[in-house]
């Protein structure tokens, strides 16, 4: 915080947003080192970052890097993975509503595409007929084994939007069937739920997909899934600064469950997000002005929903950290007093924090907000046309100096203008 202060980064932004590049590396290293122990020699592993998290080139390119790959979902996503410069055989497509023209694209770049349905089936069924291709072809089921502790990231409720459900009368002799009848179908895969979900639940669903991918297999006489993506969605802890649960206690609970998952009979795909970058991301936000309403203290940071939008709409089920700091950079301290932090934008629930005990915040003074590497500001809401703020990698290398790299520029006013229209400003006269 002190570096960025020093080194000017709020000189003309009072919103800046840091990304600790050695972080994420060491996530990356402590995923695939995690699978690497716990699966068989020789078995095909991909990780496949979920672009959604943090759908920044850079960020793409630098987990490429560490030998990851991306799983995109809508044709954005896959255009950022290609301009990162990750393979196509490194790409997984997953969406509920994948067009004609976007299965066409992938199918022709040998991108790996999960079906989400049996209508897409048909529809794959056509253009594969039209334009044999060398991707590899899977399809989502929703093992239908129960909701976490939040909703709205929940994917395996018994009505769920994604993927065919396995519980439902008929369904899974229906979804076998298919496979069957299509031999190109070599793939399953499921993604439970994310932020909210227990280990153990997360790893029923995976053991039900391996059921069913032994169902299959049995019924075809050959091993014709040979590949299973398990998803992501392991949780974060944004409580403190600890890494809780890790991947290794994840690859743990997976082998309980399902013992036969790491025994190099199936390849293996994952879909981590959140829990590579939340870490590694910090808001670092000026405090414009203070005062108080009701007796309550209010501090008015640059901070709020574009940057902290679940947490805002959310709050309960995604609580945040504030860190308090001088203008200096410098940690600050005195006595705690319950104060609100409020974000910019004309709605009263934007607030990143309500009644938090922090030493009292003065204007000047900075506020950072940790654990916001993933969804946070890499996903930017516009709200109020506030435009998206610069994000900036560092590394900090003791005894060396903190040095920090642009990875997305400040959004200028022109570019919101630009992007509203302005070039068409008569076009309903």
């Amino acid at each position: 915080m002190r570096a960025a202060v020093e080194q000017g980064l709020l000189d003309s932004e009072p919103l800046v947003c840091l990304l600790d590049t050695a972080g994420i590396r060491a996530s990356a290293a402590a995923l695939t080192g995690a699978f690497a122990a716990a699966t068989a020699p020789g078995t095909p592993v991909l990780h496949a970052f979920a672009a959604k998290a943090s759908p920044l080139v850079p960020v793409l390119r630098l987990l490429a890097d560490c030998g990851l790959g991306c799983e995109v979902a809508s044709a954005g996503e896959l255009a950022l993975a290609r301009a990162a410069g990750i393979p196509a055989e490194r790409i997984v497509l997953d969406s509920p509503a994948k067009t004609t023209g976007e299965l066409r694209e992938a199918l022709a770049l040998g991108i790996t595409v999960n079906a989400d349905n049996h209508q897409e089936l048909e529809r794959l069924d056509a253009l594969i007929a039209a334009a044999p291709t060398r991707s590899p072809i899977g399809v989502r089921v929703n093992p239908q084994t129960g909701a976490g502790a939040i909703d709205a990231l929940s994917t395996a409720t018994a009505t769920s939007k994604f993927g065919i459900g396995l519980r439902d009368p008929g369904a899974r002799e229906r979804l076998v069937r298919a496979c069957l009848d299509r031999p190109w179908i070599t793939r399953l895969h499921a993604h439970s739920g994310s932020q909210g979900l227990p280990l153990p639940l997360i790893a029923r669903g995976v053991r039900e997909l391996h059921a069913l991918a032994e169902e299959i297999n049995a019924a075809a006489g050959r091993r014709q899934v040979d590949t299973l993506d398990i998803g992501g969605g392991l949780p974060v802890n944004f409580a403190s600064d600890e890494e809780t649960p890790t991947y290794a206690e994840y690859a743990d609970a997976l082998r309980e469950a399902v013992p036969a998952l790491f025994d190099g009979s199936y390849g293996l795909v994952t879909e981590f997000g959140r829990s590579l970058l939340a870490k590694h991301g910090t808001v670092l936000a000026r405090v414009e002005y203070t005062k108080a309403t009701g007796g309550r203290p209010i501090a008015l940071t640059h901070a709020g929903v574009q940057v902290a939008t679940r947490t805002v709409y959310a709050p309960a089920a995604w609580p945040l950290r504030i860190l308090p700091y001088d203008a200096k950079g410098l940690p600050k301290t005195g006595p705690p007093v319950a104060q609100d932090v409020a974000g910019p934008a004309c709605f009263a629930g934007d607030l990143l924090a309500t009644a938090r005990d922090l030493p009292e915040l003065a204007p000047g003074d900075l506020i950072a907000v940790p654990d916001t590497g993933a969804y946070f500001f890499t996903a930017h809401y516009g709200y109020n046309s506030l435009p998206r703020p610069p994000v900036h990698g560092f590394t900090a290398d003791p005894p060396g100096p903190v040095r920090f790299t642009p990875v997305r520029p400040a959004q200028t006013t022109t570019e919101i203008v630009a992007e509203s229209g302005g070039a068409l400003r008569d076009a309903l006269l």
